[in-house]
């Protein structure tokens, strides 16, 4: 520890994250998401020019359109992986095992 304007500071260094606990790589769909969220944000905050307002509207909507694309694929996946379920002949029950009476 050191002290630095009357405050300690650590000099250790930072602990290693652990082997087994890899960060994601490449770009989730829950990061497109929150991109689409920080650019309404943002132009409700008034943080574009109006120039530049016509190339944030459109990729914003490309976005928007992608996701929702996404969102009706995945929709239709659960949709069609229900139905095959209930397709299925449903499976006879266990018989419990005979419990003997000791009288």
């Amino acid at each position: 520890m050191t002290e630095v304007n009357d405050k300690q500071v650590s000099t250790d260094a930072p602990a290693e994250m652990p082997a087994n606990t890899q960060q994601p790589t490449g770009i989730q769909i829950v990061d497109l998401q929150t991109i689409l969220n920080i650019i309404d944000l943002a132009s409700s905050r008034g943080a574009f020019r109006a120039n530049e307002l016509t190339q944030v509207g459109s990729i914003a909507d490309k976005l928007g359109s992608f996701l929702r694309v996404l969102a009706e694929q995945e929709k239709a996946k659960k949709e069609a992986e229900g139905s095959a379920e209930a397709d299925a002949p449903a499976e006879a029950p266990a018989e419990a095992p005979a419990v003997e009476s000791k009288e």
